[in-house]
C-alpha cells in the first residue's frame, strides 16, 4: 500500500532553473524514444547519457538516470501515439539514491550541494499511517500555490484479503450514485443540482469570452472537480464501513465510447465513476478488503428473482418482471444482479479447481496396495 502526503519545501535560488533543465532532459529522451521508435532504457542510456553528462556538468547522475527511467515509461505507456511533453517546472522524481528521510529531516540532490531541511508532517498523516516507511518523492513547482512541494509517498504491508460470504453488489448510476444489493442507495438529488449550477456558470462564461471570464472559468473548474473528489471520498468512506468483506462492481470500461445520445453523452462524460472505484478500492484494500468485477451486460434488465431477461421490465427507476412478476427499485435489482454473478462466477471457478486438483482414486489404490 502506498499513501503521499505534500509539504512545502524551502529551495535555494536557481531550483526553478533546475526544474526547467529537468524537463529538458525529460523531453529529449522522449524524443530519442519517439525517433527509434524505442523506449528501451539501456539503449536509451547508451545513447544520451554521456552527451548529456558533458552538456549539463552540474547535473548529479542519479538525477539523470531517474529522468530517462521516467521519459521511458512516459512513451510506453503512450504506446507512441502521441509525445510525451514535459513543462519547465514540472515535478521530477525521486528515489532511494536522491531523497532520503531520518526522522524529520528531510534530504534531496540538485545541481548544487545537496538541500537538506527539518520538516514536520501533517498530525492527521503522522497519527494514521503510524510505523509507515518513506519510499519515494516527487518535487516541482506548484503554480497555484505559488511555492515548491514535495509528495512524499510511504508504503506498508497490504493486508491480506478476507475470505468471506459477506459480499455486495453494488450499481453505480446519475440518479443514485451507488445502489446497494442489501437496498441502500445514495441519492444525487442534492449532488446533480450543484453540478447543473456548475453547468450553467460554465456555460455563461464560456459565451462571454473575455479574459476575466477564461479566468474566472479556470478558478470553477477547480471548484469542481474538488466538489466531485470530496462526495466519492465521503461515498468511499460510508461503502468500506459496512459490514461487507466483498465489494463487487460492474465493470464500466469503454461506456463513454458508446454513443448513447448527445444529452446523455454529456451525462456520463461528467459522471466520475472511476474515482470512485478508485477511493473504494485502495481504502477497501487498507482494511483487508476487497473490490470485485463483473459483467455489466443485462443487470438492468434482468429479474434477480427468476432471472428472466427482457429490456421491458424497466422503466426508468421501476422494475417489474414481465414473467413473474417480480417488482423492486430498479437499481437494487440491478445491484442483486451484480452479487448472483460474482457468487455464480466464484461457484464455477471452485468446480474448476476441483476438477483439475481431483485425485485419481483408482491409481492411488493401485499404488498403495500391497503385493499379493
Amino acid at each position: 500500500m502506498q499513501r503521499t502526503v505534500s509539504i512545502k519545501v524551502d529551495v535555494p535560488e536557481g531550483f526553478l532553473g533546475y526544474l526547467e533543465r529537468c524537463s529538458e532532459i525529460f523531453n529529449r529522451h522522449v524524443e530519442w524514444c519517439m525517433a527509434n521508435e524505442s523506449h528501451n532504457k539501456v539503449k536509451a542510456h547508451h545513447a544520451l547519457y554521456y552527451p548529456l553528462r558533458s552538456e549539463f556538468p552540474d547535473m548529479p547522475s542519479a538525477i539523470i538516470e531517474t529522468i530517462r527511467d521516467t521519459a521511458c515509461e512516459a512513451v510506453k505507456a503512450t504506446k507512441f501515439k502521441f509525445k510525451p511533453t514535459k513543462s519547465p517546472h514540472s515535478a521530477v522524481r525521486y528515489n532511494s539514491r536522491t531523497i532520503s528521510l531520518r526522522g524529520n529531516l528531510l534530504s534531496f540532490s540538485w545541481s548544487g550541494e545537496r538541500i537538506k531541511q527539518l520538516i514536520k508532517l501533517p498530525s492527521f498523516f503522522t497519527k494514521r499511517y503510524e510505523g509507515w516507511k518513506f519510499q519515494s518523492a516527487t518535487i516541482g513547482f506548484d503554480k497555484r500555490k505559488g511555492y515548491v512541494k514535495a509528495n512524499l509517498t510511504f508504503t506498508a504491508p497490504t493486508p491480506l484479503p478476507q475470505q468471506s460470504n459477506r459480499i455486495v453488489g453494488i450499481d453505480r448510476g446519475l440518479y443514485n450514485i451507488v445502489s446497494l444489493s442489501d437496498g441502500s442507495l445514495y441519492n444525487a438529488q442534492s449532488i446533480r443540482k450543484r453540478k447543473r449550477e456548475f453547468l450553467f456558470v460554465k456555460r455563461q462564461l464560456q459565451a462571454k469570452g473575455t479574459k476575466s471570464a477564461k479566468r474566472l472559468l479556470k478558478k470553477r473548474s477547480g471548484m469542481e472537480k474538488r466538489f466531485s473528489l470530496n462526495i466519492n471520498h465521503i461515498i468511499s468512506k460510508w461503502l468500506v464501513s459496512l459490514p461487507y468483506d466483498v465489494y463487487v462492481l460492474e465493470d464500466l470500461s469503454g461506456i463513454r465510447k458508446q454513443n448513447k445520445g448527445h444529452k446523455l453523452n454529456g451525462w456520463l462524460s461528467n459522471w466520475t465513476f472511476w474515482q470512485l472505484e478508485m477511493l473504494l478500492t485502495y481504502k477497501a484494500e487498507a482494511m483487508g478488503k476487497q473490490v470485485a468485477f463483473v459483467d455489466a451486460r443485462y443487470t438492468s434488465q434482468k429479474c434477480s428473482e427468476c432471472g428472466h431477461i427482457d429490456k421491458a421490465s424497466r422503466n426508468k427507476s421501476r422494475y417489474c418482471c414481465t414473467k413473474c412478476g417480480h417488482a423492486e427499485h430498479a437499481d437494487i435489482n440491478a445491484a442483486k444482479n451484480i452479487k448472483a454473478n460474482y457468487t455464480l462466477s466464484l461457484a464455477e471457478k471452485n468446480k474448476e479447481q476441483a476438477l483439475v486438483n481431483e485425485p485419481n482414486v483408482g491409481a492411488a489404490m493401485l499404488l498403495t496396495s500391497p503385493r499379493l
